[in-house]
């Protein structure tokens, strides 16, 4: 093979074609090695192991970016004729085409080709039989691979740094649910907000902000509900109660668990389903509770003999992965998807109004997604208090994950828990219903597959979708909706690769997969002019691009992407500002090898962007002029409170020297931000439902065991612009004065961490 060129910078979008190959051989190695698996597998009567299948991967630098499906080895010749469309993001200097062969515990090179990133950088189609290798370099007899490749350099997409310009954009392409306009969106911050809600955020048309309470909203919907609620959750714990703010309780709700109303509303005859993901590590005859404590066997049990149709959904792996990795999957990776659908009243007046208890009169569905479980530790307002209340409200919902042993017997701190939610209507709602239903159908128990309503079958009870809002006033939402899921837990995804490449989604090693959260991350980025506001549970990814740890499989582009993004505009002499708010830790036990694992991968993601950003200052002689957190900077939220008389006293106290017992005497701890949003702009808001924007895209590569999660992409509209978020008051980070990138001195945000750091870290509470 040639000798290899400098490394390059491959940045935008590379649409691939693997066709087929010719000519494979199998090496005297792997011959003996199958010769050997026969004779096993003939004594332990197990056919498989004797079975292998071929498929060819393309890799960029230490990045797995693709995989075709697999074909058995009947043929020297196969046949592939797969397509691909890949974000790129990395620095390499080839291309690397394998074909490999499959075996049922390992897979075998047959033979690699190269191809220069220079060559692609050109723009121009490569299509070609490319002359196969050895892992020498020696060149195979007579094996080739056909190939199509054709690079868009980001720079050359109408879409960078464009922001939405509402007159050609249609959405994020190539995925699976299409952009939908008109809708009706409510955005929620927390479960719930006090009365007390301190920002006062002025409307463009007059007044003030008022902002909705997320489970209020929720009960209010349940109780309204006349033909179905289809409820989704990673956990559901039927004795959390949703309202309990005693200066606003809702006439009836005082008590109410969820579990309670739904059994009620089960009773009036609405059919009510109930998905929740097993925790496999829940054991029932042990009493164990399982490592995720999500009380999904409790739950299962509560309706069981009732007329509310609830299972427990396992996470499934496909079926081309070993066994060693089938068992792993359905052990560590979940369904995060968090949605609520149900019918409500057709003008939407909500509490009761509409249809004055008319069950033939028309309805409309209307659907609640986001990152709030209906569980544990989730009722929070604004106040993200961390000792008060917890004789009262946090009595029976005391959660605190991050120091064994600790329990309302000990007392706080609490764990604040930080978190946004939505509600659609129109268009984008139906998606979300279709996503249950494909979900149900694929996994539902054969005696629950009939349960579904069969909501086409009715016109008239459900006409189609009315537009909410007027797009010439600036209350009409465009709404996409997102998913990070494979065909093991959904149906009505094609077999035929060519096929679902038309619908958005990519195949691989016989696994269908949608990864469209992932290019509605990179598509905001790209389009992004000033800046971005990014809230997340985990921040890591780019791996291929870490100093160490490149085997990780922390895929996801979005830190390269924000790091790419900022690098341009310094190149360009423009002003622009990222600003990433996570946990100071991800939940659980600090000192735990997994909560080091990923703190560990934070640092390098951190130090990957920086690095990033120091260079091109550097180049572009700012050094002394400006500084990397001029454009980047990351903060994690905390509180510190003051005791105050009355405060529940606890009956015990945590061990001394223990961090439960340090954060108790500090009267300190942190928010913990679950929470997945984006804000570019001011103009589209990115809500990744349940789902974390980098542990959960570390799933995004076309090798990983993809997690069940949704996501929704969301923006005000009004002609000719993308409108304004806090024109609708809605859920957002800050206004313009906080968030808009600005020459030195730093930005209000980070003068404030200052402020705030000195307040927290400081001896006097």
């Amino acid at each position: 093979m040639a000798e290899e060129e400098a490394p390059q910078f491959l940045h935008g979008v590379l649409d691939a074609t693997i066709f087929q190959a010719k000519h494979l051989h199998r090496s005297q190695m792997i011959d003996s090695i199958l010769k050997v698996t026969e004779k096993i597998g003939k004594a332990l009567h197990l056919r498989e192991l004797t079975q292998t299948r071929v498929y060819a991967t393309l890799d960029i630098g230490a990045a797995r970016v693709a995989r075709t499906r697999l074909i058995g080895f009947g043929t020297q010749n196969p046949r592939w004729e797969d397509s691909f469309r890949i974000y790129c993001c990395y620095t390499s200097s080839t291309l690397v085409v394998s074909v490999k062969d499959e075996f049922p515990v390992a897979a075998a090179v047959l033979g690699c080709a190269k191809v220069p990133i220079s060559r692609l950088l050109t723009g121009e189609p490569v299509e070609r039989w490319l002359d196969l290798f050895d892992g020498d370099g020696q060149k195979l007899p007579n094996a080739k691979i056909q190939v199509r490749f054709k690079f868009s350099h980001v720079a050359s997409d109408p879409g960078w740094n464009a922001g939405i310009r509402l007159s050609d954009f249609s959405g994020v392409p190539s995925t699976h649910f299409p952009h939908r306009t008109g809708g009706g969106v409510t955005l929620y911050q927390n479960s719930h907000l006090s009365d007390g809600f301190c920002p006062v955020i002025p409307l463009a048309g007059g007044g003030d902000y008022r902002p909705p309470r997320l489970w209020e909203d929720i009960y209010h919907a349940i109780l309204e509900a006349k033909h179905f609620i289809y409820v989704v959750g990673w956990s559901v714990n039927v004795k959390i109660t949703l309202v309990r703010d005693p200066e606003r309780m809702i006439p009836g709700a005082e008590g109410v668990t969820i579990g309670e109303l739904l059994k009620r509303k089960a009773e009036e005859g609405v059919t009510v389903l109930v998905m929740v993901w097993q925790d496999r590590t829940s054991l029932a005859l042990l009493g164990n509770a399982g490592l995720m404590k999500t009380h999904d066997l409790e739950t299962h049990e509560f309706f069981e003999k009732t007329k509310v149709r609830c299972f427990l959904c396992p996470r499934n792996a496909d079926h081309t992965l070993s066994v060693v990795e089938q068992i792993e999957t359905a052990a560590e990776f979940t369904h995060h998807q968090k949605t609520i659908t149900l019918d409500a009243p057709i003008d939407g007046s909500g509490e009761g109004g509409g249809d004055d208890g008319d069950s033939s009169a028309p309805r409309r569905i209307v659907s609640f997604v986001g990152g709030v479980d209906l569980c544990d530790g989730r009722y929070d307002d604004e106040n993200h208090t961390l000792f008060r209340n917890l004789d009262t409200t946090y009595h029976d919902d005391f959660q605190q994950n991050n120091f064994p042993n600790a329990d309302l017997c000990h007392g706080g701190p609490r764990e604040p828990w930080h978190d946004i939610h939505s509600k659609l209507e129109g268009p984008a709602a139906l998606d979300v219903l279709c996503n249950f239903e494909q979900r149900w159908k694929k996994q539902a128990p054969s005696h629950l597959s009939d349960c579904l309503m069969k909501i086409q079958d009715y016109p008239e009870l459900f006409p189609a979708p009315r537009k909410e809002g007027d797009p010439d006033d600036g209350e009409s939402w465009n709404v996409q909706v997102f998913r990070s899921i494979d065909d093991a837990s959904v149906v009505g995804f094609p077999s035929d690769p060519r096929e679902a490449s038309r619908m958005g989604l990519v195949s691989g090693k016989d696994v269908v997969v949608e990864q469209s959260i992932h290019s509605g991350y990179v598509e905001a980025i790209r389009r992004a002019t000033r800046f971005i506001y990014i809230e997340n549970q985990y921040f890591f990814g780019s791996c291929a691009s870490w100093k160490a740890d490149q085997d990780s499989e922390c895929l996801n582009l979005v830190p390269i992407e924000m790091a790419a993004k900022i690098v341009r505009k310094i190149q360009e002499g423009e002003r622009f500002a990222v600003y990433v708010v996570t946990p100071m830790w991800p939940e659980g036990e600090p000192e735990s090898d997994t909560v080091q694992a990923i703190l560990h991968w934070n640092r390098l993601t951190m130090e990957m962007m920086y690095e990033m950003v120091t260079k091109a200052i550097d180049e572009a002689g700012l050094r002394g002029r400006a500084h990397p957190c001029d454009y980047l900077n990351f903060f994690c939220l905390g509180n510190r409170e003051v005791e105050q008389p009355g405060e529940y006293v606890s009956p015990e106290q945590p061990e001394p020297e223990t961090n439960y017992w340090r954060a108790q005497v500090n009267r300190r701890f942190l928010i913990y931000v679950h929470s997945k949003l984006m804000i570019v702009d001011h103009r589209a808001l990115r809500n990744a439902l349940g789902s974390p924007i980098c542990a959960g895209l570390r799933s995004e590569s076309p090798t990983a065991k993809i997690m069940g999660h949704l996501k929704v992409d969301l923006y005000l509209t009004e002609p000719g612009v993308g409108h304004s978020l806090d024109d609708k008051g809605s859920l957002r980070m800050a206004n313009e004065e906080c968030c808009a990138p600005r020459p030195r001195p730093a930005s209000p945000l980070r003068e404030l961490s200052g402020e705030t750091l000195k307040s927290i870290g400081g001896q006097e509470v």
